[in-house]
């Protein structure tokens, strides 16, 4: 066989098979492209930063409440009915027989890269709060306290008869 023979031969293969061989390069560039790696599976981390929910509240209440003119330094303690509750996402499957029927529920299950699984959130809902007691320098004056116990009351879905402003000693 000469060269010429396999040179029209190869031209022959190519122009059949050119779309086939096209899409073989366009997944082998795509193949070498680099990948955006996200990592949003629940670390240890992100666990305990949400059950401290409420102490990030507290925090961001004594920062807020201490700008308050006349309030002075402030501290903020709230207590909670009921924590923060996650509903998830579920499948239901009914099945029923000639005499008797089976309801089935699933979680929904989401998987990433990293191959971590995860249930869908379907709704957050907030903690629900029992009280507040609150200790701050300036609670001696009735308008501190008043600003006081709104601002909490708006923040935290409070009633203000659930709101105890104290005057801090010293």
């Amino acid at each position: 066989m000469d060269w010429i023979a396999l040179r029209e031969k190869a031209t022959d293969a190519f122009k059949k098979y050119r779309y086939v061989l096209l899409v073989l390069a366009a997944g082998m560039i795509l193949l070498l492209l680099p990948e955006k790696k996200t990592q949003e599976s629940v670390t240890p981390q992100t666990v305990v930063e949400e059950k401290q929910g409420s102490e990030n509240l507290q925090d961001a209440l004594e920062e807020i409440l201490g700008k308050i003119e006349g309030a002075g330094k402030v501290r903020v303690l709230l207590t909670e009915a009921a924590g923060e509750r996650v509903t998830y996402q579920t499948d239901e499957n009914l099945t029923t027989g000639e005499s008797s029927s089976d309801m089935r529920r699933e979680t929904v299950i989401l998987s990433d890269a990293s191959r971590s699984e995860k249930g869908l959130v379907q709704q957050v809902h907030p903690p629900v709060y029992q009280g507040a007691v609150i200790v701050c320098q300036g609670a001696d004056r009735a308008a501190v306290r008043l600003a006081i116990v709104e601002a909490v009351a708006n923040a935290t879905g409070l009633s203000t008869d659930k709101i105890s402003v104290l005057k801090m000693k010293g």
